[in-house]
């Protein structure tokens, strides 16, 4: 979206509707996308056990995180002796979300996180209420380096959970260890490889129907045998 000051044309952010776009029988339509937060300003609203597990998420990303609550629990505690978030020991007030990139709210006020999704002019997040926000959090499975994101269109978390749970047990740590080789392989083709279409040939195979079935049924050990490494 664009508007004209003095003859130029400057572009203007505009968010997402809360509850996303409308798609097959009136659902919500969302855009799948991984965000880089590091450094960037987040703040969780509430600090009970549902916003726990959203800080704990979030401080594997290195975002700056501020939370507000009058309670927090104890492992949030520890993160906060750790340095690592800063915490705001009162309720919510206006203005608290000004000037940051993401939002969470999670607190067990419908009041508290209405007013939030109101106030918030960022990406938010109402944990469990899909109209009051203008991004959802899927279910993830994390392998690091490789990461799975399930998600129902906020329909059906639990069923979102439910496959995450069938995925875990497809792809399990033998995938990380493998994707961590892969990195170093990687690097050393794309020096060694000249011809392109070789060397893409080449990492195709790598990640081929059969090498996946080989980490699944023999481990990591095994495939990394197979390829000499």
């Amino acid at each position: 979206m664009y508007k004209t000051t003095n003859m130029k044309t400057t572009p203007t952010l505009t968010l997402p509707p809360r509850g996303g776009g409308k798609g097959w029988g009136g659902a919500p339509v969302y855009y799948p996308a991984f965000l880089n937060l590091e450094d960037k300003k987040a703040v969780v609203i509430g600090g009970g056990k549902v916003a726990e597990r959203k800080i704990l998420a979030l401080l594997k990303t290195g975002a700056n995180i501020t939370v507000i609550s009058p309670e927090i629990t104890k492992r949030i505690a520890r993160e906060k002796l750790r340095g690592s978030l800063k915490h705001i020991p009162r309720q919510y007030r206006k203005g608290d979300v000004k000037n940051t990139f993401l939002v969470i709210a999670a607190t067990d006020s419908e009041e508290i996180n209405q007013k939030v999704s109101e106030d918030a002019t960022c990406l938010v997040n109402v944990v469990d209420t899909p109209s009051l926000c203008n991004f959802i959090v899927p279910s993830v499975l994390q392998r690091d380096p490789l990461t799975i994101a399930v998600s129902t269109g906020g329909i059906s978390p639990a069923l979102s959970k439910s496959i995450r749970q069938e995925l875990e047990k497809l792809y399990g740590p033998e995938f990380a260890e493998y994707l961590q080789l892969l990195e170093k392989i990687r690097k050393k083709a794309m020096r060694d490889i000249r011809d392109k279409r070789k060397r893409t040939e080449f990492l195709k195979s790598l990640a081929s129907a059969k090498v996946t079935k080989m980490l699944r049924e023999k481990g990591f050990k095994e495939v990394e045998k197979a390829l000499k490494c």
